[in-house]
């Protein structure tokens, strides 16, 4: 990630997008890393078990790269879990672009060279702005922290039941979620 030069909320929401997502958190911008393949790989596969399940019954859905703006940040996690009565849509029953409300439920997938604590920091932000599930994905050591509000994080591996957002008909467990990676 690289921070540039301070600037307000506003400013940063004025300027045009970049290629690679930019953040803006604590008055700088900080590109997002280029997505490697097991990280796009759980992303698209975690999106689309959760919006097979809530989708439907227009219980949630899962956005990837979403950026939200909310409480002095703009941030872009790798997946925003809103629940349905949370997307604003337009006229024509599509979703509004600008999010100024933090997700429901965030997801993050660690990149081998990225910060865990700037990433956990980002979850934490999430939650203190009325979030309620963080996920920190690790794919190197095939394990995933969970973040409630007002609780002790908990380390989820093997095969216990990940918890997800309520009302969602979606079981998985961290075996379930890596096993995607091996694409049969």
């Amino acid at each position: 990630m690289i921070a540039t030069q301070s600037l307000t909320l506003e400013s940063f929401l004025a300027l045009p997008e970049t290629q690679l997502a930019s953040e803006f958190i604590d008055g700088k911008i900080i590109q997002k890393l280029m997505l490697k393949r097991k990280h796009s790989v759980l992303q698209s596969e975690l999106c689309a078990a959760i919006n097979q399940s809530a989708k439907p019954a227009k219980i949630a859905y899962a956005f990837p790269e979403l950026r939200c703006a909310f409480g002095d940040r703009s941030i872009v996690p790798d997946l925003t879990i809103l629940y349905w009565q949370n997307i604003e849509f337009d006229p024509e029953g599509e979703p509004t672009d600008d999010v100024l409300i933090p997700p429901d439920w965030t997801v993050e997938i660690l990149s081998p060279n990225q910060s865990a604590n700037q990433v956990t920091d980002k979850i934490l932000h999430c939650l203190q702005h009325g979030t309620q599930l963080g996920w920190l994905v690790d794919a190197i050591d095939r394990s995933i922290l969970t973040f409630l509000p007002n609780q002790i994080p908990v380390l989820y591996r093997g095969k216990q039941t990940l918890p997800v957002l309520n009302h969602l008909a979606v079981e998985l467990t961290s075996d379930q979620v890596f096993g995607w990676l091996k694409l049969d």
